[in-house]
């Protein structure tokens, strides 16, 4: 190996360390807020990636489909709600967000597509297909069980894994999808030539990671988030709804796994279980960070990208199993080095 081969395979373990990075943080985040462990994670990589792919090829996506078939169940939900509790308050609201907004964007989509239009505009409508099913699921699935254990809410995400790997396949077919790259080109670094798209990616990823910190720094909703994570019990007796606070971080994980999915999808053509493998990276440079450190998740997501992309060029056969070894002594030394404490505190 050459200085230039070294380079070339450095760039591309940036690249892929950065979308790991925003996935690893995405869930730090939902672990801090509602202890679940968001194995689906990588299955709204996938949605993003071919909701894409297909409204570019003029096609219209399965997530149109799929929104108001959750949005059913969310307003039966919510109406069983509404019958146990004797009050109806929150129903023309759940009416207007579960029925009445999948609706309209299934009507949009169906209207709007067509080979040939704007990028940019197929990658806004992607995310207001996708980004709906983030507080979706966690009315289905998380919201009754808030209070239940790690254990229980871990197996239950496996089980939102399979289902959701299984309406993909449905709703998508087994083909693989690719997207044109969002710019074309190579830019002279000096020491190193990079392709536009690697550089749009990783500023990309680059941008959204300091709109994180923004939001958690600087906004109401942010706070209130970060209040949830330090204690649960706390936030509540604050005044902080943790329903909220679980809707609005399952939103953002959502939102963070979209834009993942349409930033490597001109890179590397996306199946509809393509998204668990990269998730699962994600996860490792989150374990890295003790699913508690953004930072520290992002370093390691970054870690994972290097390490994943210079074992291609040596050992192309074992690069999954080299990097899904990483997490190993990390678990060892953080078995040795952290102490047990209540889940509450």
């Amino acid at each position: 190996m050459d200085s230039s081969i070294a380079l070339i395979l450095l760039q591309d373990g940036v690249v892929n360390g950065a979308i790991y990075a925003l996935l690893g943080m995405a869930l730090v985040l939902v672990f801090a807020v509602t202890r679940v462990i968001f194995i689906p994670q990588g299955e709204f990589v996938a949605f993003g990636a071919l909701t894409l792919a297909m409204l570019v090829d003029g096609k219209v996506p399965g997530t149109a489909y799929l929104l108001p078939l959750l949005g059913v169940v969310c307003l039966a939900l919510e109406l069983l709600r509404a019958l146990r509790t004797r009050s109806a308050a929150a129903l023309p609201k759940a009416f207007a967000t579960c029925v009445v907004l999948p609706l309209a964007l299934l009507w949009l989509t169906v209207t709007y597509t067509a080979p040939g239009n704007s990028l940019w505009l197929n990658m806004l409508l992607t995310l207001l297909l996708v980004i709906p099913m983030g507080p979706m699921v966690y009315r289905i699935v998380y919201q009754p069980l808030a209070e239940a254990t790690v254990l229980v809410l871990l197996i239950v995400s496996v089980a939102v894994h399979f289902a959701l790997t299984g309406l993909a396949l449905v709703f998508f077919g087994a083909e693989g999808w690719r997207t044109p790259a969002f710019v074309s080109g190579q830019v002279d670094l000096g020491f190193m030539t990079w392709s536009a798209q690697s550089l749009f990616v990783v500023a990309t990823c680059a941008i959204l990671i300091i709109g994180l910190w923004l939001f958690f720094g600087k906004t109401l909703y942010g706070r209130a988030l970060r209040a949830t994570a330090v204690n649960r019990r706390g936030a509540r007796l604050v005044g902080i709804s943790t329903t909220m606070s679980g809707s609005l971080t399952f939103t953002l994980a959502v939102a963070i796994g979209a834009m993942s999915g349409m930033l490597i999808a001109p890179i590397t053509t996306v199946y509809y279980d393509t998204g668990f493998l990269i998730g699962l990276k994600g996860f490792v440079g989150a374990i890295i960070g003790g699913l508690a450190s953004y930072p520290v998740a992002a370093a390691g997501s970054l870690l994972v990208g290097v390490l994943e992309s210079f074992s291609s060029f040596w050992a192309s056969a074992y690069k999954e199993v080299i990097v899904f070894t990483l997490i190993i002594p990390v678990l060892v030394w953080r078995s040795f080095s952290t102490h047990h404490v209540d889940e509450e505190e």
